[in-house]
């Protein structure tokens, strides 16, 4: 228990993760001493749900909104707000201009959107597959004459009177933004920047308000589709989203803050809201947990990290290998290919609250991909839904309390679960309600087991390795289920578990981050000017960077000389298809020899990723990227660090026993309140611990235990 007094406690930092179905916060003072808050999200007005979490949180230190807000010097959102606008096709109406000849291409996307998200059977039966509407329709699209090849060189000039035209016919059409993206581009901007100082003109001739995004602008990279859909979402959903995020920093300025919110963005790092990139947001409460789980591994030396995520909607699951996070620069998300540095992580749409349906052909259970969200399951009365949920099965098996939920903030009923699992489930399948709510649980379980140890296996490890950290709202219910028979190094189950994404946003360092696609290809033996030139242009890449690194923090209130710059470059051997990405050694690079020492640095990494046998230096290197990382430090969370006490839970931890339904049949359960358990108590299953946030079970043939940290360590018997 914390010593410091109300009066005397300053808070500086709030994590906040708007999930789906939850609103987690996560506020620091300045010992580092934290508490964690939850609440029911609110997708109408987000600041709603932000404020109860908030009120939830300051309980357990006795303070009021008033007091504790205005004491705070930072704040830190992760949400899916921008993710869902594209995911429902919400966003603005959006022209685009691109080259003439090419005014399809948008449209039709590459051939991996045709089944993104599709599990096997989907993608190859016609009553199951589907495209998506373009975020652009053909209509609202425009193409100029012009070209640029592949190494830069213009091929046809631009004819200005074509990009006029397009642009009148864009405007005329009643958008609300134009995006321009032209072919190879980031190889030479000229055409594009004078494309984009066109339409700009062609804007205030017809004094219209139109926000004009090219993509030299943003994203100056490789492969059209990936920096074509980037630009888009900035103009399409971004946008819309800023104005969510200042209603949000609004709503906490009049309780009394005064500083604007930063946001997790996919790289890992936080940037303001007024950020120009503000795209790299689209998903960030998994990002969150993700950094969390870094923080936590590098302060209690853990450095092989599978973090597993589970929310009302998802199973996200991302590795940490060598304290080492795998950034991707082409990813995928709502089905679009996209040119954003995203923090590596694979998801399942299966969580606590999706739905529960038999295939009206196989009578086989089905598992989402949609979920109840905020509104639990029909076990809560006042849901409005009737489809049966995960969570209703987690209530006729016993796993939740009905009476503290959300601390008892709404009220459950296991009957209404019990007879919607009846109708829909049971009865049909010839079962009883626990077995068929049972099979649901492990069947869910099954899936996440599997899926997580294909994704380590296919990536040439062994789980025995790793570190599993099992967090999110109903990661704790479900951890045994999907560790089981895997064979981990430890399992961990944070206290703090369903606040822990907030928690990785705290943690998370204000962080800009810019990218440049690069083409650097060296011999092995290459000469002395060789390498001169390849260096020449790589710092010239990092200086072109580091001035919009600079001019985001200028816009945030920083100087210069209060920023840490850092500079990175994604490099390969010649003639692979993956490359890595390397923190430069060096702050500047000029001489053959400091050319040397970032080949060196990529070796060490690629023998630390694969292995030392794989390095190919005769092969030559590959220089696909220049990035420029500018950061400033804040304060962070310090994990507790509390006396062992013994073996026994104190007697107050008891809560009485449940019924708890395992291997096909009834059990009594142990309960225990988790935040009146001790740093060293043991317990054996079966048993329940609960927290008002989140219930952490323990079936028999396992026992965990309560370290210093008061971290849960799992273990099969």
């Amino acid at each position: 228990m914390s010593t410091v007094q109300p009066s005397t406690r300053e808070v500086q930092v709030l994590g906040i993760d708007a999930g789906g179905t939850m609103t987690d916060t996560f506020f620091v003072d300045s010992l580092g001493e934290f508490v964690v808050g939850k609440a029911q999200s609110t997708p109408d007005d987000e600041s709603v749900g932000l404020l109860s979490s908030s009120e939830d949180a300051l309980a357990l230190w006795d303070m009021p909104l008033e007091e504790a807000l205005p004491q705070l010097q930072t704040g830190v959102y992760a949400g899916t707000a921008l993710l869902n606008r594209v995911v429902q096709r919400k966003g603005l109406r959006c022209g685009l201009i691109v080259n003439q000849g090419m005014e399809d291409f948008h449209r039709m996307g590459r051939a991996i959107q045709a089944y993104l998200g599709f599990a096997y059977e989907d993608r190859i039966h016609l009553n199951t597959h589907y495209y998506d509407e373009p975020l652009v329709p053909r209509k609202r699209t425009r193409g100029v004459v012009e070209r640029v090849d592949m190494f830069g060189n213009v091929v046809i000039p631009l004819r200005e009177e074509s990009a006029r035209k397009a642009a009148r016919e864009v405007i005329a059409s009643g958008v609300d933004s134009i995006v321009i993206s032209l072919l190879h581009s980031y190889k030479n901007p000229a055409h594009e920047s004078r494309v984009r100082d066109i339409v700009r003109d062609e804007v205030a001739k017809a004094g219209k308000e139109i926000s004009v995004f090219a993509s030299v602008d943003y994203y100056p990279l490789r492969k059209e589709s990936h920096r074509t859909n980037t630009t888009i979402l900035e103009a399409y959903a971004a946008e819309p989203s800023r104005e969510t995020l200042q209603k949000i920093s609004n709503s906490f300025k009049e309780k009394g803050t005064h500083f604007d919110f930063r946001v997790m963005a996919t790289h890992g790092g936080t940037i303001s809201w007024k950020a120009k990139e503000l795209a790299r947001t689209i998903v960030s409460g998994p990002i969150g947990g993700v950094i969390g789980a870094k923080y936590l591994g590098e302060t209690l030396g853990y450095k092989n990290i599978a973090c597993s995520d589970i929310g009302g909607t998802s199973f996200d699951v991302a590795m940490i290998t060598q304290n080492e996070l795998t950034i991707r620069t082409d990813p995928d998300m709502a089905r679009l290919v996209l040119s954003l540095p995203l923090v590596a992580m694979d998801s399942v749409g299966a969580g606590a609250g999706s739905f529960v349906r038999l295939d009206p052909y196989t009578r086989a259970i089905k598992l989402g991909p949609d979920s109840a969200g905020y509104r639990v399951g029909v076990c809560w009365a006042d849901s409005g839904i009737d489809t049966v949920s995960v969570t209703d099965c987690h209530m006729v098996l016993g796993y939740l309390n009905p009476d503290n939920f959300l601390g008892g903030a709404i009220k459950l009923d296991p009957q209404r679960a019990h007879d919607a699992i009846k109708e829909q489930i049971a009865d049909p399948l010839g079962l009883s309600v626990e077995e068929a709510a049972a099979g649901v649980i492990e069947l869910l379980d099954s899936e996440l087991h599997d899926y997580i140890r294909a994704m380590i296996s296919a990536k040439g490890y062994d789980p025995s390795s790793f570190v599993c950290f099992s967090y999110g709202g109903a990661g704790p219910v479900h951890t045994y289920g999907y560790t089981r028979g895997l064979g981990f190094e430890d399992v961990i189950v944070p206290a703090w578990a369903a606040g822990f994404s907030a928690f990785g946003c705290a943690a998370a360092d204000f962080e800009y981050r810019y990218d440049k696609s690069l083409d650097i290809n060296l011999d092995q033996h290459a000469s002395t000017e060789e390498r001169e030139a390849a260096a020449r242009v790589l710092q010239e890449a990092w200086l072109e960077l580091t001035d919009n690194v600079l001019e985001e923090f200028r816009v945030n209130g920083y100087e210069a000389h209060q920023v840490q710059l850092q500079p990175a470059y994604r490099m390969q051997y010649r003639g692979q298809l993956n490359d890595l990405e390397i923190d430069s050694p060096l702050a500047a690079v000029a001489s053959e020899e400091e050319w040397g020492q970032l080949e060196e640095a990529f070796n060490r990494t690629y023998g630390r990723v694969y292995a030392e046998s794989a390095r190919s230096p005769e092969l030559g290197y590959s220089v696909t990227g220049a990035i420029m990382r500018g950061s400033v430090p804040i304060p962070k969370p310090r994990i507790p660090s509390e006396p062992l006490a013994g073996k026994t839970p104190p007697s107050e931890a008891k809560l009485g026993s449940r019924r708890f339904y395992q291997d096909h049949h009834w059990v009594e359960a142990q309960l225990y309140h988790m935040e009146a358990l001790l740093p060293g108590n043991e317990i054996e299953g079966p048993a329940i611990i609960e927290s008002d946030a989140t219930t952490f079970v323990v079936p028999a043939g396992f026992r965990t235990w309560l370290d210093k940290h008061r971290l849960f360590h799992l273990q099969e018997l």
